[in-house]
């Protein structure tokens, strides 16, 4: 475990503010259940800690997407797309640009606003209608983020591996997609 912190990094801004949260080196494995659950325990631990205190919707996207990213084996691209009347607009992420837009309904992250669930596919290239982004992706799950009861936007994570996610991965990722709308909450409140 390494604890970081952040202390005046911007000499011009008139308030200091200081940050201090830990964050794991420990290499996980995903090899059976028992090792996801006790990833994705460690993840949620170390996002409360990352997003404690801050509200902002960009900057706690972006450290969420990081954290994921850096930390979760097997992944080439973790971020979020929001959406914006019809479709889905790229949001903070780690990895390879993306697709910008993406229209409600369409590939694997159109359909889990449709669908309003968390999607699991095994292999891309069986997903009717998948939207291939980076041609080394050949796994995904996305999963709704909700705001006041409804969806805002998807947290969508590709790997380079057939079969990488399960529904172990769903569970566990939903998990940490609570602890970022619940900042959501707490922005609101406090402005």
């Amino acid at each position: 475990m390494r604890q970081t912190r952040y202390h005046g990094a911007f000499p011009n801004l008139r308030a200091t503010t200081t940050m201090t949260f830990t964050l794991s080196d420990a290499a996980y494995g995903t090899d059976t259940p028992a090792a996801k659950h006790a990833m994705y325990a460690d993840l949620r631990s170390q996002l409360q800690g990352l997003l404690s205190g801050e509200t902002d919707f960009i900057a706690n996207t972006a450290n969420f997407s990081s954290l994921v990213f850096h930390t979760m084996p097997g992944l080439n691209w973790a971020g979020f797309y929001f959406l914006k009347g019809e479709e889905l607009v790229l949001g903070p992420f780690q990895g390879k640009p993306a697709c910008i837009r993406i229209k409600k309904g369409r590939g694997v992250c159109g359909t889990t606003v449709v669908e309003g669930k968390s999607i699991v596919v095994q292999d891309v290239h069986a997903f009717p209608g998948h939207i291939a982004c980076d041609v080394n992706s050949r796994s995904e799950l996305v999963v709704p983020v909700v705001a006041h009861g409804q969806i805002i936007g998807v947290f969508d994570l590709d790997s380079p591996l057939i079969g990488r996610f399960d529904d172990v991965d769903a569970q566990g990722v939903e998990s940490l997609v609570r602890v970022l709308e619940a900042t959501i909450v707490a922005g609101e409140a406090s402005n």
